[in-house]
């Protein structure tokens, strides 16, 4: 028999299967449905920042985006009121009474602001971790590289002051320096690494002239950026990497797991196939490990990261000679 259990931000974890956060984790009865189908943790569905200030007029108030778009202001004042910070709270609590799967608390942040007390009171309700999902577009003209990266560690430097559960850091892949930067993230004391944010895509209506979100769930393609990076970086940082985004089969999470990921996190998947999928995954995973001799993930994680793979080449080219004249 394999041993699919691996340890996340020292947490034991059942398997490597994470499910991401989302309307799949909002309720302690999905919950309890993932726990069932075998996945190993979840992440609760995210509370945003917005969510968090407690004066949602007053942010509202003080903002010009708000007063240049009123349903912006609708939506957070519809979202803060069905939403509240006390709901969270009794969610983690009611889950850590209902379920034995580490259960991992999640907020959306874009700046440093009173959200991070909250985080104090996500760990006394007995999370036993907290994601932080941290992004910002770097669309300010007057705001170079540095000053952006600059905005993450001053969010981690407080948040460690503040809280004690390991922390995961969620972040997007738009770095002037991806690598150098992630490495200097895992050097501030987080415990994990998650790779990588998947942000809305707006396109166009041609017949109502409208905007609109595009590609709400992802597919196996998105795996290939992941998959890269997670090679480059797995040998160069100094805490764990979970793996997220295009991955919808056992063949995605051993891919991952492979590059270096310790973990792997699913959502579409579920939302296109069920709950179901997740055993789905879990015998694709065992079978494979029997199929070639492999005990524990431990056996041959990490085992085609950049310093181990044959083909090296292959993560470092963005255009590979061989393909671009073999396709005219």
């Amino acid at each position: 028999m394999v041993d699919l259990s691996t340890n996340y931000m020292g947490l034991k974890l059942k398997n490597p299967i994470i499910v991401g956060s989302s309307g799949l984790t909002k309720t302690v009865e999905r919950i309890k449905e993932l726990e069932a189908k075998g996945a190993g943790a979840v992440v609760l569905k995210s509370l945003f920042e917005e969510q968090i200030v407690h004066n949602s007029n007053l942010l509202i108030s003080q903002s010009d985006t708000f007063n240049l778009y009123p349903e912006a202001a609708d939506y957070i004042q519809n979202v803060t009121k069905s939403h509240t910070v006390d709901d969270y709270i009794q969610l983690i609590k009611d889950a850590k009474r209902e379920v034995k799967i580490p259960i991992i608390a999640s907020i959306n942040c874009i700046s440093l602001s009173e959200w991070v007390n909250t985080a104090k009171d996500m760990e006394n309700a007995g999370a036993d971790a907290l994601e932080i999902n941290v992004f910002f577009l770097p669309n300010d003209i007057d705001i170079d590289g540095a000053g952006y990266e600059k905005r993450y560690f001053e969010i981690i430097e407080k948040l460690k002051a503040t809280i004690k559960i390991p922390i995961a850091l969620k972040i997007g892949y738009y770095f002037s320096s991806l690598v150098q930067t992630v490495q200097k993230l895992s050097w501030t004391g987080i415990n994990s690494l998650v790779l990588f944010n998947r942000f809305i895509v707006p396109d166009i209506n041609l017949e109502s002239r409208k905007l609109h979100a595009s590609s709400i769930f992802s597919t196996p393609n998105e795996i290939s950026i992941p998959l890269r990076w997670i090679a480059l970086l797995s040998d160069e940082v100094k805490c764990d990497i979970s793996a997220t985004t295009g991955i919808h089969d056992a063949e995605g999470v051993i891919k991952q797991l492979l590059v270096g990921a310790t973990t792997t996190q699913i959502c579409s998947t579920i939302y296109i196939n069920g709950t179901d999928q997740i055993g789905v995954i879990l015998k694709g995973l065992t079978d494979w490990m029997e199929k070639n001799s492999y005990k524990t993930i431990a056996d041959f994680r990490g085992s085609m990261s950049l310093k181990k793979a044959s083909n090296p080449v292959l993560f470092h080219r963005s255009q590979y000679m061989k393909h671009l004249f073999e396709v005219e």
